[in-house]
């Protein structure tokens, strides 16, 4: 969607559902033994200090995740091919020609325009994403059958060119007003706009594609353990923060996120966590969260994002410029002001995405390792064996989601927005401040 390439990076510096690499995971493999989902329990009876797969999953883990890192960056390059051979085709030109003949209204031209754009390359890059839940569905990570899947991939592009035309029409008027310092004018626009995304996504376009309902009206023992936990941190997450998502309907992985904004600032837990797991497991997960929320991840991962679209937009202008003086008049795009040129900005900043991607996950992983500590400082004393408990979330976490057990170090620098799962679930293993005397960093 075009509007990826202007908000897509500040949301995806937020703990939100479209990382499903919650649970993302590697590290050297160890001897590929069974390791099921016991009870925590019995999980202390034998230590979970590394990440252990039967061989059949081992081997299901390591082809499942290559094909999916194959995928991503053949995604990425497929887009960028489709947009040059758009621009070369003049069809960008024929786009910009058909909106303009249409109507003398800016909104109005955005809107044909937009929708010819987004049409365009998502129909061309939809065999990727076919081929992706085609992958999902055979390594039985998800349920969802291709008619939901479909009215899913529907609905994302309606949202999509919704948000796209109002990012473009912006874009647009900032470029004609602000010739020289565009840039600067729609990144002081981006902020209220990602904000308010922010904001509505777990009110308006979540519950577009899942079901919703208040934790405690299924689980309430799971909400007083989770009191227990608030009460020690110090900081209360009020009930009506907690939602059940019902992810079983369409996927067989676990997870649990924090989204939101202000009002709308939620943990929400899947429905397969608290299936799959035992209690304890689910509370340490839910501990994790608690620390995104309580740590402020959701707003310094805004302002992260927003400080690297701050950077893209001037690098866009720079470059924007040059294209256009070498290739403008062959792509039929005689300045930047012209709406062919919003098609070379979204080229830009796919290339300015793909390559920010090491930053913005590194930036990613350091979150999600501060939550990882907040998760075993919290839970210390109120789950029996705590650090165990952990551990084995981990384990089963890896097991069931096909993570892979020897990530590439390269992978995991641009690709894992998380720390790798055998990493994780050795530094739960290991973390113990308490008997080595030794202060706790964030619950005291």
């Amino acid at each position: 969607m075009i509007v990826a390439s202007f908000l897509g990076s500040a949301i995806a510096a937020v703990p939100a559902p479209a990382q499903t690499a919650e649970i993302q995971s590697g590290a050297a493999p160890s001897a590929p033994t069974p390791a099921p989902a016991t009870a925590s329990t019995e999980a202390a009876k034998q230590s979970t200090d590394q990440f252990r797969l039967s061989r059949e999953r081992y081997d299901k883990a390591v082809a499942y995740s290559r094909a999916g890192y194959f995928l991503h960056f053949l995604s990425v390059a497929w887009g960028i091919v489709v947009l040059v051979a758009l621009l070369n085709w003049r069809a960008i030109a024929r786009f910009r020609d058909e909106a303009v003949k249409r109507t003398d209204n800016l909104v109005g031209q955005a809107v044909v325009f937009v929708v010819a754009l987004s049409i365009a390359t998502d129909v061309l890059d939809l065999p990727i994403s076919i081929y992706r839940h085609h992958l999902s569905l055979s390594y039985e990570q998800s349920v969802q059958g291709w008619g939901s899947w479909f009215w899913d991939w529907t609905k994302g592009e309606l949202i999509g060119i919704v948000l796209g035309t109002i990012v473009a029409l912006i874009l647009f008027v900032v470029i004609r007003w602000k010739p020289r310092t565009w840039w600067l004018y729609f990144w002081f626009a981006s902020i209220p706009l990602v904000l308010l995304l922010v904001l509505v996504t777990p009110w308006v376009i979540d519950p577009m594609f899942n079901s919703f309902t208040p934790l405690g009206d299924k689980h309430g023992d799971l909400v007083q353990s989770i009191e227990k936990l608030t009460q020690k941190a110090g900081m209360p997450i009020p009930q009506e923060r907690m939602f059940l998502m019902e992810a079983s309907a369409k996927t067989n992985q676990i997870n649990a996120y924090v989204t939101g904004l202000g009002a709308s600032k939620r943990v929400v837990v899947w429905d397969n966590t608290i299936n799959k797991m035992t209690p304890d497991e689910v509370l340490f997960v839910v501990g994790h969260e608690m620390g995104h929320y309580v740590l402020g991840h959701v707003f310094k991962g805004i302002a992260f994002a927003l400080a690297g679209i701050f950077v893209a937009l001037y690098i866009a202008y720079r470059a924007l410029q040059w294209m256009l003086g070498r290739w403008g008049s062959t792509w039929g795009i005689p300045n930047q002001g012209d709406w062919g040129a919003l098609a070379v900005i979204l080229l830009i900043f796919s290339v300015i995405g793909f390559f920010g991607e090491p930053i913005g996950n590194g930036f990613s992983r350091t979150q999600e390792h501060a939550a990882d500590v907040y998760g075993l400082e919290v839970t210390h004393g109120i789950i029996p064996h705590s650090n165990e408990a952990a551990a084995h979330a981990f384990q089963v976490m890896g097991d069931l989601d096909l993570s892979d057990p020897n990530p590439p170090r390269l992978i995991t620098l641009w690709l894992y927005s998380h720390p790798p799962l055998a990493d994780r679930l050795q530094f739960a293993h290991s973390y113990d401040p308490w008997d080595k005397g030794e202060p706790t960093k964030y619950v005291k």
